[in-house]
């Protein structure tokens, strides 16, 4: 029976495979053959490439990159979007364009409803299933943002304007909506950094509320690694930098991708 449910198991990774990025498909088909060790990176609970599925049997279709511009993005995010994403893409003498060292995520609104909790889950409810931070289809009303990571200096960014669903005190944002985007994009960079990770410990200072509607940066800085352990910065600030809004810092505890699909 179990040797059963491993090959269905193997049989449904080689299904999604064309959904799920190359590293998390090799990551889940070592854990499969017995090697408990992830590898490369998986991309982040809230920023997978998701795999928008009905019940049995598989029926994929294509899904939606949250972190596109839409028509709801204020100039300022719009200005700051194109210029790190200017900067995932460098020009050489020749003309020829070859990569830069920043990347854009893409982001969706599903994760894998297989992972552990989502298989407890009826059929429907599963169905529908949404990431927190994408669960609302107005554009403009809840979260927009976009995360753009530099793997070479170890950094992220991520610009984030804050709709009117999010409210807290009047006028500005909520703070447990702050610490839902510092979470977010904290736990993407360690993910980057260290593979399948979950949240330990998250401690926020929040300095200046930020108004609705207004955009920020949230900006997250590897600090140190200790085994299993990663230990994250991050600064929320105004467009130029001149004002902090939040400081936070997290750490985030290395699992293996067993533990995240329930194996």
């Amino acid at each position: 029976m179990l040797r059963q449910g491993l090959l269905m198991a193997r049989g449904l990774c080689q299904l999604m495979s064309n959904k799920l990025s190359d590293s998390l498909h090799r990551n889940i088909m070592k854990h499969l053959n017995g090697n408990t060790r992830s590898g490369y990176a998986w991309t982040s609970l809230q920023n997978i490439r998701a795999v928008t599925m009905s019940p049995w049997p598989f029926t994929p279709s294509q899904p939606r990159d949250y972190s596109l511009p839409n028509a709801s993005w204020s100039s300022e995010m719009q200005r700051l979007y194109e210029h790190y994403n200017n900067m995932c893409e460098m020009e050489t003498e020749g003309g020829k364009k070859i990569k830069g060292a920043w990347r854009r995520l893409p982001s969706y609104n599903r994760s894998l409803k297989y992972a552990t909790g989502g298989q407890c889950l009826s059929k429907l409810l599963q169905g529908k299933a949404r990431i927190f931070t994408r669960n609302i289809e107005e554009q403009g009303a809840g979260f927009e943002y976009v995360v753009f990571i530099n793997k070479q200096e170890k950094t992220c960014v991520c610009v984030f304007q804050a709709g009117h669903l999010l409210e807290g005190p009047p006028g500005h944002v909520h703070g447990g909506a702050i610490a839902t985007i510092i979470d977010s994009v904290t736990g993407t960079h360690a993910t980057y950094l260290s593979g399948p990770v979950m949240t330990a410990n998250l401690t926020i200072n929040y300095r200046s509320p930020i108004p609705l509607g207004s955009v920020v940066l949230v900006h997250s800085s590897l600090d140190k690694t200790e085994g299993r352990k990663t230990f994250l910065s991050c600064q929320v600030t105004n467009t130029d930098g001149s004002k902090m809004h939040t400081e936070a810092t997290g750490l985030f505890v290395s699992i293996g991708v067993g533990h995240l699909l329930g194996l």
